[in-house]
């Protein structure tokens, strides 16, 4: 080999050459500003045959031009979710502060599995944790957690939690024929049942407790549920209760749930299940748990200020769980990924501990903290805990509250507006989040008659389908009239949580995450609806 040509690659690949990275780092900076500038137009298109069809690998080394080169038409073509347009489902733009924190991290690249591979980073996670278990717990004494790679994943070690309760030593002898059930709400996220699945408990196992109007698990059928499950001999492993469901910002009963649970074990002389909660895309209302709605800072309206002073006791009530999944990457405004697992009780970690035989090749590992023993992954990228704290100290907890209570006002500010059409309901009046759910229905139809009919059971399967296409079709005439340049992107769901007589229903949808969104905005998504 010529020692020349290693030297040429190590010199270009793994030498910083300042001027250069930051010469086209800037370029990506640049593109993003411009994108800033742009509306929430249609994405570009995409060609997966063509892709999968034309894999490239340059044959000789090159420098990192090339590397920019080969990514930047798909960099160009990756919304950021900048525009204030932007009302899609649970997804907002990063913060800048965020970035920083994510960059620094890329720099160093620690692998959080175990200290000597990530060193001081290993420490930042154990921070960053406590930081937010302090904050969804509203304090507690003995918190431990991990960063993962999605929501789904951090309601995996919950529901995993609960079956090492329940059924002790199941991580080595696996479920030895019992059957095992998981309790989630018709409200919960679809990924409980991939949670199911891949636990082994299996899709058919995982009970899906009917809600009420505001999507919060209904608390009589729940205790009826676990009752008749006890008296039949089964184990319950798990509990998932939602905090701000994906649709509606529906919240289940935390410190209701938890009476039963303990009460319905006790009584039946059962293991208590885990009881976790993913507050996936509802964490963040814990920012508003201290907000003196008395001294009310930052002068809310009496809408807002009602419904932060009702939210902070149901958030406060996270307490009562043993796990919580948050995603900061939500609105905590953070880069992907930033999910986190966090327990209570420290010691809950312990039954997912691996022997040290088990684990040779971390034989430094220590229990104390190394996640590597204990984790479904081994590897784990360090960027939720340089988000998070980057953020959090930057934005500060003041920032975070103005943000959430932001979100909030346009929430409200929206469902007040299209209520007052005769031909629009809101499905989501008492839910307390930043989403709003509602119906579009032909001019001359009373919505709000039709959805009591509904309710009450006095419109016939015939008819209700007919309405629901009817809801479908204006939202894609809408989706095709409008304009990027004033009309916010909206999303639609076919199952929006609330399921009266076990029908799920479907609703026009606007998730208010992102900071930029204004109520002129909201007074043009009701003139776009007056229009259709």
């Amino acid at each position: 080999m010529e020692s020349k040509d290693l030297k040429r690659l190590i010199d270009t690949f793994f030498t910083c050459d300042k001027k250069e990275v930051l010469q086209i780092f800037n370029e990506f900076l640049d593109t993003l500003v411009a994108e800033e500038t742009l509306t929430a137009v249609e994405p570009m298109s995409r060609n997966y045959d063509t892709a999968q069809s034309n894999p490239e690998i340059h044959i000789i080394p090159g420098n990192l031009k090339d590397a920019r080169d080969a990514i930047f038409p798909y960099y160009w073509g990756t919304d950021g979710w900048n525009s204030r347009f932007h009302l899609e489902n649970v997804k907002g733009p990063a913060n800048y502060a965020s970035l920083i924190g994510s960059f620094a991290c890329l720099l160093k690249n620690p692998n959080l599995c175990v200290d000597t591979y990530s060193q001081r980073s290993n420490e930042l996670e154990i921070k960053a944790i406590t930081t937010l278990a302090n904050l969804v717990f509203y304090h507690t004494e003995s918190p431990w957690g991990v960063f993962t790679m999605g929501g789904t994943i951090s309601n995996l070690y919950g529901g995993k939690l609960g079956i090492e309760k329940v059924l002790p030593g199941a991580m080595k002898k696996g479920l030895a024929g019992r059957r095992l059930t998981g309790i989630v709400s018709q409200a919960a996220h679809y990924s409980n049942e991939t949670v199911a699945g891949w636990l082994g408990i299996g899709t058919d196992n995982l009970i899906a407790i009917p809600t009420d109007d505001a999507c919060s698990m209904d608390l009589n059928l729940f205790e009826a549920e676990m009752e008749r499950l006890y008296a039949e001999g089964t184990l319950v492993a798990f509990v998932i209760a939602t905090f701000g469901s994906t649709d509606a910002s529906g919240i289940d009963d935390i410190a209701g749930i938890r009476r039963i649970i303990d009460a319905q074990a006790k009584k039946h002389s059962m293991p208590a299940p885990q009881l976790h909660v993913d507050a996936a895309a509802g964490w963040q209302m814990s920012f508003l748990n201290e907000y003196n709605v008395k001294k009310n800072t930052f002068k809310l309206n009496k809408d807002v200020l009602a419904m932060v002073e009702e939210l902070q006791p149901r958030a406060m009530s996270i307490r009562h769980a043993d796990s919580v999944t948050i995603d900061f990457h939500k609105m905590g405004w953070g880069h992907y990924p930033s999910s986190a697992f966090i327990v209570s009780n420290k010691e809950d970690i312990g039954l997912l501990f691996r022997s040290m035989e088990q684990v040779p090749y971390f034989s430094e590992a220590d229990y104390r903290h190394d996640p590597a023993l204990f984790t479904l992954e081994t590897s784990r990228p360090g960027i939720g805990p340089y988000s998070v704290m980057a953020s959090l100290n930057g934005i500060g907890l003041q920032g975070y509250q103005m943000l959430v209570a932001h979100a909030l006002e346009m929430t409200l500010l929206t469902k007040k507006h299209i209520e007052k059409l005769d031909y629009c309901k809101v499905l989501n009046m008492k839910c307390l989040g930043p989403s709003a759910v509602w119906w579009v229905l032909p001019k001359g139809r009373d919505a709000k008659r039709i959805y009591d009919d509904f309710i009450r059971g006095r419109v016939s399967e015939e008819e209700y389908r007919r309405y629901f296409s009817e809801i479908h079709r204006l939202f894609e005439k809408r989706k095709n009239a409008m304009d990027p340049r004033n009309d916010a992107r909206l999303s639609f769901t076919t199952r929006m949580g609330y399921q009266p007589r076990g029908i799920a229903m479907p609703a026009w949808k606007a998730v208010f995450f992102n900071p930029k969104t204004d109520a002129e905005v909201v007074k043009q998504i009701v003139r776009s609806i007056e229009e259709v």
